[in-house]
């Protein structure tokens, strides 16, 4: 599902862009790029839950960038289903990401004057054409979503007036909405408490067995990398160790109450 082949990325120490600095050149160009990724290679399987574990400035969220395709790496190449995103450009890397990804963020990143039902509304209204439901059946959709995230009753509520948890519920329906083939996660508990963090994540894993995304999800919580088929340990920029993580169930995620994750 996703294949990623020498993937580095390196940015300007001055200006933070990943092109480097545009008055260096030879050794003066290289010294003033900061390596931030060093070539790292990854497959992650059709239906497979995959967490990427590693303290902050390991490198984690901007892989995860990467993989989205949300970023392009300085070297190196990132497959999604076959595709090689360096043959995309702009515009069709945003249609592959409304078509096939989902993306649930440690800051929610809902749109403010939307509702919580307007917000999940939103990826179905960006399908492409032959995927598109009509008002009706999305409106439907969207309900059924926050219904199963224990919304319903929130629907006309704006972020604003919505608790942190239930700002993160109102996000893991939006990534849910249009059905993604792969759905990426950084950091969907890292503002939340335990409780409510534990809550998230129940619900995260839920939906994904349920629908049957490919869930990629960067994180430095130990309890819930513990619920992946795999861990990708990330350090300085570099993939550590790969561990296997598949309980007795052969499913991830599916853990008891109190058992601490």
């Amino acid at each position: 599902m996703i294949v990623a082949r020498h993937l580095t990325q390196r940015y300007s120490r001055h200006s933070g862009d990943a092109s480097g600095d545009p008055g260096a050149s030879g050794a003066d160009a290289e010294d003033s790029l900061l390596p931030v990724l060093d070539s790292v290679d990854l497959e992650v399987r059709e239906g497979e839950v995959v967490v990427i574990l590693g303290p902050s400035g390991s490198g984690k969220t901007t892989l995860l960038g990467l993989l989205a395709g949300l970023d392009r790496p300085s070297e190196g190449e990132v497959e999604i289903g076959g595709v090689p995103l360096s043959t995309l450009d702009e515009d069709q890397r945003a249609a592959l990401r409304a078509d096939r990804i989902g993306f649930i963020f440690q800051s929610f990143h809902l749109i403010p004057t939307l509702t919580a039902l307007e917000n999940v509304l939103v990826p179905l209204e960006l399908l492409p054409r032959e995927r598109a439901p009509t008002p009706a059946e999305a409106e439907r959709t969207a309900r059924s979503l926050l219904e199963r995230v224990g919304l319903g009753a929130r629907l006309g509520h704006y972020p604003a007036q919505l608790s942190g948890g239930e700002q993160q519920r109102v996000g893991i329906a939006r990534a849910f909405a249009n059905r993604p083939a792969v759905l990426f996660a950084d950091e969907p508990t890292g503002n939340l408490d335990r409780a409510t963090g534990d809550e998230i994540a129940n619900l995260l894993f839920e939906l994904n067995e349920q629908q049957g995304a490919t869930l990629v999800i960067v994180t430095h919580d130990l309890e819930l990398s513990r619920r992946a088929h795999r861990i990708v340990h990330i350090s300085g920029g570099r993939i550590e160790r790969i561990e296997d993580l598949v309980g007795d169930s052969g499913r991830p995620g599916l853990v008891q109450s109190g058992s601490g994750g």
